[in-house]
């Protein structure tokens, strides 16, 4: 055997993120992505070197990815509720490194410990904290030795997430819109302040009115306790509920729905607001901001659309596609 071909000789530490060392190959050409986030993270930045996506795309997320990379067989996950990767399917993958991107915590060492002293495969933990995406992106790019593409991604999510948090910060709290968001076909599971599912709304400088439903996950409501809240802006992502509040007398007396404030926020190929809690809710701070806020994000949500598609994305979109994207995320 060659000097080449011995692992140890032709390997570099890395310090993850959640302070393991790990070997990493001089050469990274096949990468799985351990969950959504990852996958989020590993397309955007270097889709060639995938080995596959957590889930197959569905039809209607097809179109809006790379079509080289539409596919790629479905890997299942490693990390998180609900894995559903198994060892021998990961080593039939060959991947030279396994990436997850999100908690750093005990639980998820253990699990990279775990399925790297079974695979012999080295596994990466990076830190999935949404104001880190820049951070990360440039971590990553260090990872798998692309530091210049991933510095292009990281000085565009610190531009976008910088021009946010400086515009809303000199905003006074009278117009910091209170928002509910409404999760589901039924508008009535949200997320209460706190919530990763409904970081976006901090980002944003909004007011979550879901602060006294003595839960920290996901939490179900009855429309008698959205009407007590009354909010000015409910966010959805199901639109069958939002086509559906318009004439429900449930949720006539809303302000929301009085003054047709319902966004509904896009989802392909990834969602803008919610899941995966990953680097595609970029899109989703600057499609927010500029909805709730119209006169201080003055560039029209096209042309951000189609630039960040064209960067994070990989595709050119067409008109028809930016209008199948953005209907129903502004207010009329």
């Amino acid at each position: 055997m060659g000097g080449l071909a011995v692992f140890p000789a032709s390997a570099r530490p890395f310090t993850d993120a959640a302070g393991r060392v790990v070997e990493i190959p001089e050469r990274v050409a096949r990468i799985l992505a351990a969950g959504p986030p990852a996958s989020v993270m590993l397309y955007s930045l270097a889709p060639g070197r995938m080995v596959g996506w957590v889930r197959a795309p569905t039809p209607a997320e097809r179109p809006f990815l790379a079509p080289e990379t539409r596919d790629l067989p479905a890997t299942g996950r490693l990390t998180g509720r609900g894995g559903t990767a198994n060892v021998e399917a990961v080593l039939a993958l060959k991947p030279d490194l396994i990436v997850d991107v999100g908690s750093t915590g005990p639980t998820y060492a253990s699990l990279a410990d775990r399925v790297q002293a079974q695979t012999g495969i080295p596994y990466v933990i990076l830190d999935g904290t949404f104001a880190k995406t820049a951070a990360t992106y440039r971590q990553l790019g260090d990872l798998i030795g692309d530091p210049s593409a991933a510095e292009g991604l990281a000085a565009s999510a610190d531009a976008t997430l910088k021009a946010v948090a400086d515009t809303v910060a000199t905003l006074p709290e009278a117009r910091r819109p209170r928002v509910y968001y409404a999760r589901g076909p039924r508008g009535l599971e949200t997320a209460p302040a706190g919530a990763l599912n409904a970081e976006l709304l901090d980002v944003v400088g909004a007011r979550n009115v879901a602060v006294a439903t003595g839960q920290t996950g996901l939490a179900t409501v009855s429309p008698e306790q959205v009407l007590a809240w009354n909010p000015d802006v409910i966010v959805t992502q199901d639109p069958a509920f939002r086509k559906a509040i318009a004439t429900d007398p449930l949720w006539a007396g809303v302000k929301a729905v009085r003054e047709r404030r319902v966004l509904q926020a896009p989802t392909l190929p990834f969602g803008w607001f919610d899941a995966p809690p990953g680097a595609n809710r970029l899109i989703g701070v600057r499609w927010l901001a500029g909805a709730l806020y119209p006169d201080l994000f003055p560039e029209p949500l096209t042309e951000v659309t189609r630039d960040f598609y064209r960067r994070f994305y990989h595709v050119d979109l067409t008109p028809a596609q930016v209008d199948a994207l953005l209907d129903g995320a502004a207010a009329p």
